[in-house]
């Protein structure tokens, strides 16, 4: 129930927005055609943005699922992608943050933020998951 409460609140106090700039970025990833696989994780993580409490972010490597994402080509990709898209959407995010650290009602938003700003930063190797088998 404090999810649902968390997420609505969310939603309507930025997540929609930072959601929609991941998308924007996966549709300028997707028109480039070489940038598909960034689209897929731009959709994936926009998702997410959107209503982010109640899932984590967390590595397939650590999961036990290693694939392409997770090896020395999905470093090469983050770089590409941090270079590209993904230092602006850090960016938004930390804004997003500071905006909503100003109020006290804000806080848990802002450090939400945080940690989507770091995705932002990395987003090739990166699953969601619901926080209970996350544990």
């Amino acid at each position: 129930m404090l999810s649902l409460i968390g997420n609505v609140l969310w939603f309507v106090l930025g997540g929609a927005a930072m959601g929609l700039a991941w998308w924007l970025a996966g549709l300028i990833a997707l028109v480039s055609i070489v940038g598909i696989p960034w689209a897929r994780a731009c959709f994936v993580i926009g998702q997410f943005t959107f209503w982010p409490f109640g899932r984590e972010a967390v590595s397939r490597s650590a999961l036990g699922r290693p694939d392409i994402g997770t090896g020395p080509l999905g470093l090469i990709g983050n770089v590409l992608w941090f270079l590209l898209l993904g230092v602006w959407l850090a960016i938004g995010h930390i804004l997003a943050a500071l905006a909503n650290f100003v109020t006290i009602i804000g806080i848990p938003f802002g450090i939400q933020h945080l940690k989507l700003a770091v995705i932002a930063m990395a987003p090739i190797g990166m699953t969601i998951v619901d926080k209970r088998p996350a544990r």
